[in-house]
């Protein structure tokens, strides 16, 4: 295949189930490091009995601070075929799971696409994104994808280049996140979970409330106020973070606060808070293959 599936369009031949020389050095098939029941995403993504979370290793991008280093920059995990992407699939729904959770997919979509349009899981499909995705990809999962869970990083061009090597990074995430909530117009939930649906995820980072504020303000501006926003306080140094001043340390209640209030005062409605106690690495799943 050659590929374009993120926004580096890198156009390099990835094959089936060997690396490629493309930006995420992943072939065709899936790599997976993670396929188990997890209980730490939004309450109505998780609920009682854990979201069906399927961790893809490689990554479209290269955030200097990303808590699951080992797999998204190291590329540790196995490659699979469709059949067993197929079968984990349905393995997570026997164990109770209330969706299948697609954690870090956007170069992989091509894949994911075809294995959905053979098995269409009886729960939702989450597609869980760092954010930076091609539009094109996005609309290619209409009707395949239920819930969407995109992060919004950064606004500015300078920060996005700096920390995850993306200067396009607002631009393409915003054009992504428009599409995801063309497809998904109505939040639909089921005994407090989430059916359909769109969720923005913003992880306040130390020192940069500033991109914080310029996001929601984007946000209350371009989409309807009662759009769903998951305020993120978990932010805790890990992978190459030490190397830069602002991201050495975890934020502090002024910081978080901050944003919080802009959420309010910008007239959005909808969210979801974390205590200060989500910073911690012990949330970090373990990669070690378990599921795959």
């Amino acid at each position: 295949m050659i590929c374009a599936a993120c926004p580096r369009a890198c156009h390099t031949d990835r094959e089936y189930d060997k690396p490629s020389h493309g930006f995420c050095k992943m072939p065709y098939n899936a790599v997976i490091a993670r396929a188990a029941l997890h209980m730490w995403e939004e309450p109505v993504i998780s609920g009682e009995n854990g979201s069906g979370a399927i961790f893809f290793s490689g990554c479209s991008l290269r955030c200097v601070f990303c808590q699951n280093y080992d797999i998204s920059h190291d590329g540790f995990g196995k490659s699979i075929s469709e059949e067993r992407f197929i079968d984990i699939m349905k393995e997570l729904v026997s164990k109770g799971a209330h969706n299948i959770n697609l954690v870090n997919p956007t170069h992989f979509v091509p894949f994911i696409r075809g294995a959905l349009e053979k098995y269409k899981p009886p729960v939702p499909v989450v597609y869980n994104t760092g954010g930076y995705d091609r539009v094109e990809s996005i609309k290619s999962l209409d009707g395949l994808v239920d819930i969407y869970l995109p992060d919004l990083k950064y606004y500015d061009a300078d920060v996005s280049a700096k920390y995850s090597a993306a200067l396009d990074y607002f631009e393409k995430a915003s054009e992504a996140v428009l599409e995801m909530r063309r497809q998904t117009e109505t939040d639909i939930f089921k005994d407090g979970l989430m059916q359909r649906g769109l969720i923005i995820r913003h992880l306040v980072l130390p020192g940069n409330t500033a991109q914080s504020v310029k996001i929601l303000k984007w946000i209350s501006e371009k989409l309807p106020c009662d759009t769903f926003v998951s305020i993120m306080s978990q932010y805790t140094p890990c992978g190459e973070a030490f190397k830069y001043k602002d991201l050495r340390r975890k934020i502090v209640s002024a910081e978080y606060d901050k944003v919080i209030n802009t959420f309010f005062d910008l007239g959005l409605k909808n969210g979801f808070m974390q205590e200060k106690t989500a910073a911690k690495t012990v949330f970090i799943p373990k990669f070690d293959l378990t599921g795959v």
